[in-house]
């Protein structure tokens, strides 16, 4: 039998180009039984977080530009803030910030 390649969802071949990215920073936290790994990172169109979820293997990651890391850590804050307090009401429409 043939090789088995990695497909995109257009039939294209994935392959990763060459790495011309510098690691900043980087973080790793476990909470309960996944590990997220924060990377901050530098390459020629700016820099980046690279947010990787960890769980038995699985890996999922999502990429936020430098210039939108100000406002994605005040979205951050908002939730978290709330994630304390008791769940809401089934069927109740979630808070909106005015």
């Amino acid at each position: 039998m043939g090789r088995h390649r990695n497909f995109g969802s257009r039939g294209e071949e994935q392959r990763r180009p060459p790495s011309n990215e510098t690691v900043l920073r980087s973080e790793k936290i476990q909470i309960e039984r996944k590990t997220f790994q924060f990377t901050l990172k530098e390459n020629p169109r700016g820099r980046f977080l690279r947010i990787t979820e960890d769980v038995g293997g699985r890996r999922d990651s999502i990429i936020v530009p430098a210039t939108g890391l100000d406002e994605f850590r005040k979205v951050f804050d908002l939730v978290a803030a709330d994630s304390g307090g008791p769940p809401p009401l089934p069927g109740a429409d979630p808070p909106v910030d005015a």
